[in-house]
This record gives structure tokens, C-alpha cells and sequence, in this order.
């Protein structure tokens, strides 16, 4: 299909329009399927540019045109990303989303942009992973998904049960107080860069998982850490060796829903850190540390997509 030369029909007010009112709901379904902030923004910037080429007094429905656009974009991404994924250098993690609010404020943030449910997402098959997104998600009925992926509309179906059959087990999130957030995040922060293993064992749950994510770029742990005395003591050991410190600075975040912390580390690189906080505990610690995933952070943050 033609692409038109950008300046060619960009400032056509229907065209942006149109575009405009689902970009939001592109990105969120292109984060879901990819995990990725940066391909996210790709997918969706290269969707518009297919709406820009369209005949558009042919299509009867705009935003079931660009939601067909860019899953079928995602999916043919997919097929190549997953020999990277397979050769990825421990733990991955999606690229962390990031909502900064004023103290005071909710931190208002859909549920199915949680880590934990993009990393169940993972696990399913890319087929699956769409019939799920269209149909809870986005709440298209499986006629319209089987013509999307070119399957029946029983194979969709199926598709979608089995998706949700590997969700079901995906605890379900319920909000942190703005106050009570940022407490455990300052105190959680201040107990593993000290190696506070009193400090730790208050805050953390008993089956508490660490997950590192350095790429194989920074240092982090190859594998997951599951339990509070392991965790605990993987941070004692690294304060006790030096290896980590106070950060140069540090902010306050939401991301992907959960409290957390973005920090420039000494090394001059930054990191993220989410925690999920039910009860008062940490019941998992997700850090980001491959520069790949942070720049749009460091950048441009963002600030919420639906």
C-alpha cells in the first residue's frame, strides 16, 4: 500500500481527527502485545500512516480498521522478536510504563498494564495473546477476531479460552494509598541499599520474587529470587560488597501501576524499580536496569495510556 510523503494529507483535520480519538487504546493494545514502549510507539506511528493512505470513505468503522492494523503489525513483529527473546541474558521484564503524580493525587492506572500480567502475557502464543486482548480487552465480539486473524470464529474463541486459562492464577491488584506507597518505596529503598535485613524482613512477603532485568548489559541476577531470606540477603550481600549505593538522584512513580522508583545510578545509567504491594508488603520487586528499555523514561515519561 502507498504511503503518502508526510505535509501531503497530514493536515487534513479528519484524518487526525479520526486518528487522535484511538491512539490512546493503539498504544495500549500495542504495549500489551510487544511489551515495549518504543516498538509500542512505532506500531502506532506506522498505523497512522496507513490511515493517512487509506481510502477513508471506504471504511465503515475507524477504530476497528486501526485496531486490525496494528495487531496484524504486532503480530508480524513478533514473529522476529522471538529469537531475541529466546537469546535474551536472563529475567525479562517489559519496558517499564511510568505515571508521575503530585503528591496528593490517585494514582489512576488500568490494571492490565500491570507487570505481572505482561509477563502472563508472555506465556501465551501470539494468537492467543490477540484473541485475548480484542475480546476482554477491547471487547470485540469473535466474528469480527476471526476475521482479523484469519481463523474461524470457534478457533478464536478457543484461543481466548485458553489464554484466559493461563491467566487465571494472575492475582487481581487492588490500590495503594498515595501515602502508603511512597513510605515502603522510600523504605524498601533505604533497606536494600543498606543491606537492612531487619529492615527487609518488615517489608517483604514471605514468598516475595525479585526479578532483574539487566539484558545482559548491567549486572543483575540471572535468575529469579523467590522468598524473603533469599532476596534479603541478595541485597545484604551487595551492600556489604559495595556494589550498590545511593543513586545521584531519585523520583517517586508510578509504573505499571505499582509504586515504585526511578533512579540515575553512580554509574551515570538509570533504573527503575516497581514494587507490588499488597497488605502492606512487597510481594514482588521488579528492576529494570538495561539502558535499551529506560531511555524513553529518562526522556520523555509517560504519562499514562489507556
Amino acid at each position: 500500500m502507498a504511503v503518502t510523503e508526510p505535509g501531503d494529507r497530514l493536515a487534513e483535520p479528519e484524518a487526525i481527527e479520526g486518528f487522535l480519538a484511538t491512539r490512546p487504546q493503539l498504544f495500549g493494545l500495542a504495549y500489551r502485545m510487544l511489551g515495549s514502549v518504543a516498538e509500542a510507539e512505532d506500531v502506532v506511528q506506522e498505523a497512522f500512516l496507513r490511515w493517512q493512505a487509506v481510502d477513508r470513505a471506504a471504511v465503515k468503522n475507524a477504530r476497528a480498521f486501526l485496531v486490525r492494523v496494528v495487531t496484524r503489525l504486532c503480530l508480524d513483529h513478533l514473529k522476529s522478536a522471538r529469537v531475541r527473546r529466546e537469546e535474551y541474558v536472563g529475567p525479562w521484564l517489559p519496558e517499564p510504563l511510568v505515571t508521575f503524580v503530585e503528591e496528593g493525587e490517585e494514582a489512576a492506572f488500568a490494571q492490565d498494564h500491570s507487570t505481572a500480567l505482561l509477563l502472563a502475557l508472555e506465556r501465551l502464543s501470539p494468537l492467543e495473546r490477540a484473541a485475548f486482548l480484542l475480546h476482554d480487552i477491547f471487547e470485540m465480539d469473535f466474528v469480527e477476531i476471526a476475521d482479523l486473524l484469519d481463523r474461524s470464529p470457534a478457533a478464536c474463541r478457543q484461543l481466548a479460552v485458553r489464554a484466559r486459562s493461563n491467566l487465571r492464577h494472575e492475582k487481581r491488584r487492588f490500590p495503594v494509598p498515595p501515602a502508603e506507597a511512597a513510605a515502603i518505596v522510600a523504605a524498601f529503598n533505604r533497606a536494600s541499599r543498606e543491606g537492612d535485613l531487619q529492615a527487609l524482613r518488615d517489608l517483604l512477603a514471605e514468598d516475595v520474587v525479585l526479578h532483574t532485568d539487566g539484558g545482559g548489559r548491567r549486572a543483575s541476577a540471572l535468575n529469579l529470587l523467590t522468598g524473603w531470606k533469599k532476596v534479603a540477603r541478595f541485597y545484604e550481600g551487595l551492600a556489604r560488597k559495595g556494589l550498590i549505593s545511593q543513586p545521584v538522584t531519585e523520583r517517586f512513580a508510578w509504573i505499571n501501576g505499582n509504586p515504585g522508583l526511578l533512579t540515575l545510578e553512580k554509574d551515570g545509567l538509570p533504573q527503575s524499580i516497581g514494587l507490588d504491594v499488597r497488605g502492606g508488603r512487597i510481594h514482588a520487586i521488579y528492576v529494570v536496569r538495561n539502558p535499551e528499555k529506560l531511555g524513553h523514561v529518562v526522556l520523555a515519561p509517560i504519562q499514562g495510556a489507556c
